[in-house]
């Protein structure tokens, strides 16, 4: 079953059968960040943690059909663009705060495709997202994005989030040689 969004674009919850089309937009989003990685890995994460727990949305485009069995006033039926893929997809799974020990939502992947973007519909699954999180009882939602993804980081600071921590990594090169830990 699928709702308006926006003006032209519905989201429908997506299935645990989505599987391949959820890994081809993780991919996406990555590369486009760091085009010379191999992502493979990203099927792995996937299948470990896409449940009916962790759902997923999809957002396809509205096709206005004149006429025909069903059609309004207008003589307008509005349906699914079910011959294109989505234009954009958000799944959100659990996460607990470390201050405080409450569970509340996460975002894994908000993905809208380029030629779509910047129309509003990042913006409006994030209120979507948000609402649902309020729905369910959360408190606050969380996510990471990524220091470089300025237009993430733009939107989300808009929307009123805020930094609370600091994922940082070292690159650790060669071996340890000596004690091993085991």
């Amino acid at each position: 079953m699928s709702e308006q969004l926006l003006p032209g674009y519905l989201i429908r919850r997506g299935s645990t059968l989505e599987r391949s089309l959820l890994v081809k937009f993780m991919q996406s989003t990555y590369q486009e960040r760091f085009p010379q990685q191999d992502f493979a890995h990203l099927a792995r994460t996937v299948e470990q943690y896409l449940s009916k727990d962790t759902p997923l949305w999809w957002v396809d485009v509205e096709l206005r059909v004149q006429g025909g069995k069903g059609a309004g006033e207008n003589g307008e039926i509005n349906q699914l663009n079910s011959s294109a893929s989505p234009v954009a997809c958000l799944w959100v799974g659990n996460a607990v705060d470390q201050v405080n020990g409450d569970r509340h939502a996460h975002i894994f992947l908000l993905y809208v495709v380029p030629e779509y973007r910047r129309r509003g519909i990042g913006k409006a699954l994030m209120q979507y997202v948000e609402n649902w999180a309020m729905k369910r009882g959360d408190k606050q939602i969380g996510l990471q994005v990524f220091q470089s993804n300025q237009p993430a980081l733009n939107l989300y600071h808009q929307l009123g989030y805020q930094t609370q921590s600091l994922w940082m990594l070292k690159e650790l090169s060669g071996y340890f040689v000596g004690d091993s830990y085991g």
